[in-house]
């Protein structure tokens, strides 16, 4: 695992999230399939935070976060959901780009509130904390399309939307 090969995956995995994300109906944020699930807005936006977490995995050696601090962002339209998704991304981007293959090795801590949880390679941190977390939430948002009844895009082949 190198840099580059991470940053290949990320964008392949961004630009694939991205096609997903366009397809939200506008007027299905509030959506949700079962009460205790996401709202369709609040699953696509959960997306941005995945890749997010880039910039505190390569930025820094470790995260405290106080859970009653934290504000996650929440789209109110596509369109700024798209472009907070596309800032985000590129800014991922960015930040492997500035990293090293030696970085990958180094320790990561993660703490809530001064305690901490678990220490890790920042490779182990970004593939489990970004590159999985998006897969799987990815595939949790294409059963909330598929349910809206919106045609899917493919990801790693094609869909039965897409098939000739």
């Amino acid at each position: 695992m190198t840099i580059a090969s991470l940053t290949a995956e990320l964008a392949r995995e961004t630009r694939t999230t991205r096609r997903y994300l366009e397809r939200l109906p506008g007027d299905k944020l509030d959506w949700r399939p079962h009460v205790k699930s996401y709202t369709a807005g609040g699953l696509a936006s959960h997306l941005m935070f995945c890749v997010g977490w880039t910039d505190a995995i390569f930025s820094c050696d470790e995260f405290d976060v106080d859970p009653s601090a934290m504000k996650p962002f929440q789209a109110t339209s596509v369109a700024e959901l798209l472009s907070t998704f596309d800032e985000t991304a590129a800014n991922a981007q960015r930040v492997l780009a500035a990293a090293t293959d030696a970085s990958l090795q180094q320790p990561w801590r993660f703490k809530v509130m001064g305690r901490q949880l678990f220490e890790r390679s920042k490779a182990a941190v970004f593939r489990d904390f970004t590159l999985s977390h998006l897969i799987h939430h990815r595939g949790q948002f294409s059963v909330y399309l598929r349910l809206l009844d919106v045609a899917l895009p493919g990801a790693y082949g094609p869909t039965a939307d897409e098939r000739f």
